[in-house]
């Protein structure tokens, strides 16, 4: 009797109407490389530029809030610290709901909502900010909304882990956080030349000008991205993920590298002007620490893929402690130089750091599918409860981004410095360190002879 041969359904051809992709295996070497990396690539690019406009609009305020005094606002140091932390507690909060959207709705699906949402924030912004007689409170409330941006990187990375094999998944979200994270530094570069076209300041350009810009990333989703049948699946993974004690240390992991990442890169451009008093100095050159950040974060998935995500979240925690601890003696010495320099250092740090703790979510959810007997039907679960853990990691960690700013205007308003924050910045740094090296670097530990 003759063999039966099975062959998998055929992909959905890219156009086709419904844009849902009903067999996809990146850990097949054959289907990979004749079938599954071109799709990848191109889901990853629109992924990357959606992600790139959302984490803009996310923090449009970091830089806006310097000028803002100008246009008739008169806001203390504390208040101006509160705009931009507000912002990312709400897009920290609803990042929980966003990464829920991906098996939902579809990632392409999901990625064209996300990206028109943000015209409300945008919109909001240019009406709102020569507008003082409105109020600091509906001001606060406005500046919110921009945390829509916030909440697209974890739906973004959601959708992109399933696209991945898991031996490349550590630099393709590196790459694609990295584009996302990115939008801070063009945001910070080119805001201040935006608002000043034409003479005199014009703060509404800051928000008009990402309107069309959401509408583009929407019209290409649309267009160019696809759905995963795979990734449309029960919500139950998602919070069978949240039983596991991994996801919750590495959510501890991802406040002291994400969290400062995008806490310093809300914060730095008020710290230059309140602690040194250079506006020039935050306007033109703040932009830097968010962008060498980002362009860290893929260095990061690359040194976790071949060495180790805890080696390397280790080393990043040591930078981070280093960081912290020569920006502190630069507010000692009252240096604009080595302040700037070792902030520029803490933003590598918590790159790499932001890269190689991404990297170790999807092993560590690979490895406990292989403990559980390694079948294609668990190694499936695993992936989708991986996906579910980086939305909930992701989301967990984002809340940084609102603890620093506001760690910063309780120490300046209550002790008229912000040395207090830095020396806790640096014992935190310190004790995630030991977490990382007890959990998951010791001898013994899961993740101590991580081979990919």
């Amino acid at each position: 009797m003759a063999e039966t041969v099975t062959t998998p359904p055929a992909v959905t051809a890219p156009g086709a109407r419904s844009r849902w992709i009903d067999h996809w295996d990146p850990e097949d070497p054959q289907f990979w490389e004749e079938t599954g990396r071109p799709i990848a690539r191109r889901n990853l690019v629109w992924s990357i530029f959606a992600e790139h406009i959302g984490f803009s609009v996310w923090l449009l305020w970091s830089i806006v809030v310097v000028r803002l005094n100008d246009v008739g606002w008169n806001l203390s140091t504390s208040q101006i610290l509160w705009l931009t932390a507000v912002p990312s507690g709400v897009g920290a909060f609803l990042r929980i709901p966003y990464t829920f959207a991906v098996p939902k709705f579809g990632g392409r699906n999901w990625t064209i909502a996300s990206a028109l949402l943000l015209i409300i924030p945008a919109g909001g912004l240019a009406w709102a900010v020569e507008r003082p007689e409105i109020g600091y409170g509906t001001l606060l409330l406005i500046a919110a909304t921009a945390g829509f941006g916030g909440g697209n990187f974890a739906s973004s990375m959601a959708n992109i882990s399933f696209f991945y094999p898991e031996r490349e998944k550590g630099f393709a979200l590196g790459l694609n956080a990295a584009g996302g994270n990115l939008g801070v530094a063009v945001v910070q570069k080119f805001v201040p030349q935006i608002i000043v076209l034409g003479g005199g300041l014009t703060l509404s350009y800051a928000g008009l000008m990402y309107i069309p810009l959401a509408v583009v990333a929407a019209v290409c989703a649309f267009l160019f991205m696809d759905n995963l049948t795979e990734a449309k699946a029960d919500p139950k993974p998602v919070l069978q993920s949240l039983r596991f004690p991994d996801t919750w240390v590495l959510s501890l992991l991802y406040i002291g590298t994400f969290g400062s990442f995008i806490g310093y890169s809300s914060a730095f451009p008020t710290l230059l002007v309140a602690v040194f008093d250079r506006q020039d100095i935050a306007l033109a050159w703040a932009f830097l620490g968010a962008g060498i950040g980002s362009l860290a974060r893929p260095l990061g998935g690359w040194l976790s893929d071949r060495v180790g995500g805890a080696q390397v979240t280790m080393a990043a925690f040591a930078g981070l402690a280093i960081g912290a601890a020569a920006a502190l003696w630069s507010v000692q010495q009252a240096s604009l130089g080595l302040f700037f320099f070792s902030f520029m250092f803490l933003f590598v740090a918590t790159g790499i750091g932001n890269g190689s703790t991404y990297r170790m979510i999807s092993r560590l959810f690979q490895l406990k599918g292989l403990q559980e007997g390694g079948s294609p039907e668990t190694m499936l679960r695993s992936r989708r409860e991986a996906a579910g853990a980086l939305g909930v990691i992701s989301s967990v960690g984002a809340f940084g981004g609102f603890a620093v700013p506001i760690c910063y205007a309780w120490s300046k308003s209550t002790f008229g410095t912000i040395e207090p924050a830095l020396r806790f910045y640096l014992v935190f740094f310190i004790v995630l360190l030991f977490v990382t090296w007890f959990r998951y670097a010791r001898r013994g530990s899961l993740l101590a002879r991580e081979r990919v």
